[in-house]
């Protein structure tokens, strides 16, 4: 599509991960607000998102190297690397979760605010995440990057980069998760949560079938049947099972705490 430079280092991909961390950003602000949560909690989340943002793009980098070195003969990073989204989401999810209870112990001392609201927090991660990878996959459109097969049909997109008509995967992952995010801010909006484990439940479900749509070099795993990103998806559907499960008893446990306290 638009893999050149618009200005010196600067091209499409890069606009549109810009725009992706704006999204994510904006988005958080405007549901927190929705939430209720409260201002402190919400600049701590906000600075933590942003510095969450820079390591998860080098953990991108990180993971890519690591996928490519079959085909490079060793682990290589340089600008040609690129990067993978799964690397960032673990990379940067980690470095958030990490801060968020180890610096908000000590934030928050007192009132217990970050532990009080934290499944609030998680509800709209996982509208911030799937909006950010929604534009980021627009961005690999225009890249020429994570596309499908060869095609001559009428919905085959020529891309420069690949010097031929493919399959626009991006685009159908960009749609499907901008889809993901109008549900999950109506859920929001209604103050119903589980959000995050619905996202890596979706998302992982999702992932793994549409890589076999991929046709560019997806990387190895010990087991051969399996990219890396299909083995990452599930073992993101299983945490998504693992975190419904301890959401719905914490939950569960907090209802019967108020109903007792009531009565």
């Amino acid at each position: 599509m638009f893999p050149n430079e618009l200005l010196p280092g600067i091209d499409m991909y890069l606009i549109m991960l810009c725009l992706a961390a704006f999204a994510a950003i904006l988005v958080f602000r405007m549901f927190a607000d929705k939430l209720k949560i409260g201002a402190k909690l919400q600049n701590f989340c906000m600075i933590n998102a942003v510095l969450s943002i820079i390591i998860g793009y080098y953990s991108a980098v990180l993971f890519q190297a690591f996928y490519n070195i079959a085909e490079n003969g060793g682990f290589v990073i340089n600008k040609n690397t690129g990067a993978t989204f799964y690397g960032g989401l673990i990379g940067g999810a980690g470095f958030f979760l990490a801060v968020y209870f180890v610096a908000g112990s000590f934030l928050f001392k007192d009132t217990k605010e970050h532990i009080k609201r934290f499944w609030s927090v998680a509800d709209i991660a996982a509208a911030c995440i799937s909006i950010a990878h929604s534009l980021g996959r627009v961005g690999c459109l225009m890249a020429g990057c994570c596309h499908g097969a060869q095609t001559d049909a009428w919905y085959g997109i020529y891309m420069s980069a690949v010097g031929c008509k493919v399959v626009p995967i991006q685009l159908y992952e960009a749609i499907f998760l901008a889809l993901i995010f109008v549900f999950f801010a109506f859920r929001i909006y209604h103050k119903k949560t589980y959000s995050l484990p619905i996202y890596m439940g979706a998302y992982g479900v999702w992932r793994f079938f549409i890589e076999y749509a991929r046709d560019d070099y997806r990387g190895q795993t010990f087991i051969k049947a399996l990219t890396p990103s299909q083995l990452t998806a599930i073992l993101m559907v299983m945490g998504a099972i693992i975190l419904f499960v301890i959401q719905r008893k914490l939950l569960n446990r907090k209802a019967e705490s108020s109903d007792d306290a009531q009565s």
